[in-house]
């Protein structure tokens, strides 16, 4: 087989730029965006900016720096931020935390990495103890990644948000696939803008594009951001190719989502018709996770798509993980429906 008949379920960030988005990457306006003379940079933020009802919007390189700068713009070295314990930006964010703004983190449980309402006040330290690091911020994960694409409904997130006000404490959405997220629940983008302080979104996963994440926010906090974006090494000078890229995915390639969903609810739902598998967690966008029987050789089930071109995540203990996108075809589809079938154990 040719390497075109690769079927790479790893993420949904392995994907190619789009005929579409290479003519409008080719043919963007740039400039310097550290003078904010990027044409095309000012586009994709105002534009974002819009979408969400915000003030005022910066393009990043990565998610991890925009979740990051979002963190140093929230809290003080020596505070404290409450997440689920699988979030990104504990987990995948290499430690920049603490790194970047010396702050710990309080972890919470919670089905499928997403925080309760009432998980928040008992998570709080009080702010007159000064033993116990002072709770400045919560961050959410919208759609979850740790826990298989799931979405919130915007009334958790409002009920969240409102143990924030009761409590003095900043809000920060890591929304770097608040897309899926969107057009699975046919959400209001703008109601998103109001709720939160901040919010991260990616263009690299779903929406296709080869790199960058916008922030968005109020104006006095998107301000401060840029001077945190220089200071983590984010200051860019023609990415107008790249915010074009981003933009196009918005305005061309959104949509489209709902073909990645529903391939993934059919994968899931194949999975769960197998005799190897002994889980399936639930599946409402483009992520799919699930769990072999212990008693099936891991080894074995990932020769077996090796040998057939197929690459997936494997997460351990059992655990794997598929991420429909873009690049993956119906016709490929197919063929991952057929192939699953087709694996033999013991």
């Amino acid at each position: 087989m040719k390497d075109l008949d690769l079927i790479d379920l790893r993420s949904d960030t392995v994907t190619k730029p789009s005929e579409g988005m290479m003519k409008a990457m080719f043919s963007a306006s740039v400039g310097d965006d550290v003078y904010h003379e990027d044409p095309s940079v000012n586009a994709l933020q105002d534009f974002v900016a819009d979408f969400f009802g915000a003030e005022k919007a910066l393009y990043f390189p990565t998610g991890s720096m925009a979740n990051q700068a979002a963190i140093k713009l929230h809290t003080q070295p020596g505070e404290q931020l409450i997440a689920h314990q699988w979030s990104h930006v504990y987990n995948y964010e290499g430690g920049g935390v603490s790194f970047n703004s010396g702050v710990s983190c309080k972890l919470l449980e919670g089905a499928q990495g997403m925080l309760r309402a009432e998980q928040i006040g008992p998570a709080v330290n009080p702010p007159d103890f000064y033993h116990s690091p002072l709770t400045t911020l919560v961050c959410v994960e919208n759609t979850t990644n740790k826990g298989g694409g799931a979405c919130y409904e915007f009334d958790q997130l409002e009920a969240i948000g409102d143990e924030c006000k009761k409590y003095g404490l900043k809000y920060h959405l890591d929304g770097a696939r608040l897309w899926n997220a969107l057009v699975a629940k046919g959400q209001n983008p703008k109601q998103y803008g109001a709720l939160f302080d901040t919010i991260s979104v990616c263009l690299s996963k779903g929406l296709g594009a080869p790199m960058g994440t916008v922030l968005v926010g109020k104006s006095e906090t998107i301000s401060r951001a840029m001077r945190v974006r220089k200071v983590l090494g984010g200051g860019m000078r023609q990415v107008g190719y790249m915010a074009a890229a981003g933009l196009y995915g918005i305005q061309h390639q959104l949509d489209r989502l709902s073909e990645d969903h529903a391939r993934a609810l059919e994968l899931a739902e194949s999975l769960k018709a197998l005799d190897y598998v002994q889980n399936v967690e639930p599946t409402q966008t483009n992520i799919v996770i699930f769990y072999l029987k212990p008693e099936v050789d891991q080894n074995k089930f990932l020769n077996f798509l090796e040998n057939n071109k197929v690459r997936i995540s494997a997460m351990g203990q059992g655990k794997w993980r598929m991420v429909t996108h873009l690049d993956y075809t119906q016709a490929q589809h197919e063929r991952m429906l057929k192939l699953l079938n087709e694996f033999v154990y013991p």
